[in-house]
């Protein structure tokens, strides 16, 4: 859940942002104001995730509000000039709603936020690996379609790598796609087991069921393929555990 404000000197304007906003599960308004200073008051006192703050406000602009913030949450400029778009990135704005916008476009940015607020919080705490206790599995927590997901590493498969998305195959379960990079999360994976086989893949090497010319293969004939950078690592993990004559 993701606490708001939302700022607007126009009573229309903040009363349709806070309607939004009510309207999205995900997300909690906390208070609303109409102008920059009450605003900064509010911040002051609660635990604010994400601002909805309209930029062309008398007295202290929204552009210059924000700049003013020690500590800022993320923020989505609503106005209806389209001109201070660039401004508004110039501040790390991470969406930018130009009126009259719709729910719509409201909630293609709400998710936004979401998405940011998700990464930060698995920058700051990781995916979740657990260091196994006696007679349990060590495992990773990931955020996928608004939910928390547990999966045991002993069962991921493989791992690839999907812009800014990874995809996680798993024994007997459906693939889970989590907003992570592979770098990420190669970083929590225990690497005796796990191998960067590919720019976009890792693969659980005690799963691995044969290796063609075409790549690695698994239980269920799907086949990674395995890029030029990374063949001499494999191949030295292959010759390693080889009964072959060379």
């Amino acid at each position: 859940m993701l606490r708001c404000l939302a700022i607007d000197d126009e009573p229309l304007a903040l009363a349709q942002i806070t309607g939004y906003i009510k309207m999205v599960p995900f997300l909690e308004l906390v208070d609303s104001c109409r102008d920059a200073f009450s605003a900064l008051n509010v911040l002051s006192k609660a635990n604010i995730d994400l601002i909805f703050v309209d930029i062309n406000m008398p007295d202290l602009n929204g552009l210059d509000f924000v700049k003013s913030l020690t500590t800022r949450p993320i923020v989505i400029f609503t106005t209806a000039y389209s001109e201070y778009a660039i401004d508004g990135f110039r501040v790390d704005a991470l969406d930018y709603l130009l009126k009259p916008f719709s729910y719509k476009d409201f909630l293609k940015s709400a998710n936004k936020a979401l998405q940011q607020y998700e990464m930060q919080t698995i920058s700051k705490e990781g995916p979740g690996r657990i260091p196994a206790n006696a007679g349990e599995e060590e495992f990773l927590f990931v955020k996928a379609d608004y939910k928390i997901i547990k999966i045991k590493i002993s069962e991921i498969k493989y791992i690839e790598s999907q812009s800014e998305y990874v995809k996680i195959y798993q024994l007997n379960e459906k693939p889970i796609m989590t907003l992570l990079s592979l770098k990420s999360i190669e970083e929590r994976l225990p690497s005796g087991t796990f191998m960067r086989v590919h720019r976009s893949y890792i693969v659980n090497l005690s799963l691995v069921k044969e290796v063609s010319r075409a790549g690695i293969v698994f239980e269920t004939k799907a086949i990674v393929p395995v890029g030029e950078q990374y063949k001499e690592k494999f191949n030295e993990y292959i010759n390693q555990h080889s009964l072959l004559k060379h």
